[in-house]
């Protein structure tokens, strides 16, 4: 009966190991604001890099 005792401890340690894995679930109002937050800093990284790629363009044409 050994394999059958150590199924089931292995059983229980998983239900342990994934109980203290889960997060706690997220308001709608908290995801709405952390969706946004996160859109806003991509944005920001968005135009950061248009603005060194159009500044890197006129720097090579000034060179010519």
């Amino acid at each position: 009966m050994t394999r059958g005792n150590q199924r089931e401890q292995d059983r229980l340690k998983a239900q342990k190991k994934l109980a203290g894995q889960k997060k706690p679930k997220e308001s709608a109002a908290n995801l709405a604001k952390r969706k946004e937050a996160d859109a806003e800093i991509l944005r920001a990284k968005q135009k950061k890099k248009e603005e060194e790629k159009a500044a890197g363009s006129g720097a090579a044409d000034s060179k010519k």
